[in-house]
């Protein structure tokens, strides 16, 4: 892989979750589900999208300040990675989310300079505008029903001429958290958030989906247009993509293209069945988690657990006789490493 078709890495990271929201969200009417509701352009998209699928149609609207984009999405991958690691340690959750903006920022791998705070802020209104209507057809009768991404979002300001946001708290909408308790995710490389362009990161969450952890997936470019979400022409299209063919920097996917059967192969960089048979560590008590915000404060302890654990995986060691005392060691090593201005 390329490292220097990546963005710099500026801050350690571990492995991320997301709600699969491609298809998760009508997974019952339309489970062949393909059309994308995340805008891949960095200018405001006003667009009303529209898709239908035997008889049943989708239609995601924008607010005045456009469509939410895929690096909106940001926002609702953290939330959703906090409560899902809530959820794996039997712990209460609720839809409600409270998120400080600055471990947003660098769990995302975006600076903190004011205009990063103002995309953030950008970020929410459109993500809360964003609205997705569908309709239901039962026993012939047609029921629509509309609903967003998140239902309310609050913003705390510091006070001074930067105006920067301290922390912003949402409500995710039903289906969300529905999405989320029944663990309808997907494990995302972390390495996501250095991809330069939204077509690759589309294309990223599409292989996830559909390759898998499978050894390799086809799909026909055409189709791969549509369900990219793209707005540009095949044409385009074909030429966005060449430098994902031409440096291979896409996380866990090789991309591969026939041109004879016009088809694009997505093959697994052998990372999931490299690992079987590996021992994992076991659920760090909820107790090391108090206690670790105490030994490292303002730091993330959802995101030091991932970081503490791709470095025990990478240390090929035996799991710690005692879990709690290693995981709050490696957190005060992490906190003096990384303390705040």
């Amino acid at each position: 892989m390329t490292e220097k078709q990546l963005i710099e890495e500026k801050y350690q990271q571990g492995d991320l979750f997301i709600c699969d929201v491609q298809d998760a969200i009508l997974k019952d009417i339309m489970p062949q589900m393909e059309h994308p509701f995340y805008s891949l352009s960095k200018k405001p998209e006003m667009n009303i999208r529209r898709y239908e699928h035997n008889g049943n149609w989708l239609e995601v609207v924008p607010s005045v300040k456009g469509l939410a984009t895929i690096y909106d999405k940001d926002i609702l991958i953290y939330a959703i990675s906090q409560i899902i690691a809530k959820l794996n340690k039997g712990e209460k959750i609720s839809k409600t989310v409270k998120i400080n903006s600055y471990d947003l920022l660098r769990f995302t791998n975006r600076g903190t300079a004011g205009k990063d705070y103002k995309a953030l802020q950008s970020g929410l209104e459109r993500i809360r505008g964003t609205t997705i209507t569908t309709n239901i057809i039962t026993g012939g009768e047609e029921e629509t029903n509309t609903f967003g991404l998140i239902d309310a979002h609050a913003i705390r300001r510091k006070q001074g001429l930067d105006g920067r946001l301290l922390w912003c708290e949402i409500k995710l909408s039903d289906w969300v958290f529905n999405a989320i308790e029944s663990k309808d995710v997907l494990t995302l490389h972390r390495d996501y958030f250095r991809l330069r362009k939204p077509i690759e990161r589309r294309l990223y969450e599409i292989a996830r989906k559909h390759c898998g952890k499978q050894k390799e997936w086809s799909i026909g470019l055409e189709l791969l247009h549509k369900k990219s979400g793209s707005q540009s022409s095949l044409k385009e299209f074909r030429r966005k993509i060449k430098p994902l063919l031409e440096h291979d920097h896409l996380p866990d996917y090789s991309i591969e293209y026939d041109g004879k059967t016009d088809k694009i192969t997505f093959k697994n960089r052998e990372k999931w069945w490299g690992n079987k048979g590996k021992k994992t560590l076991p659920p760090i008590p909820s107790i090391a988690l108090e206690k670790a915000k105490k030994v490292s404060p303002r730091l993330d302890v959802y995101i030091l657990e991932q970081e503490y654990r791709i470095w025990w995986e990478d240390s090929n060691k035996p799991p710690p006789d005692n879990i709690t005392a290693s995981f709050l060691g490696f957190c005060k090593r992490k906190y003096r490493e990384n303390r705040y201005p």
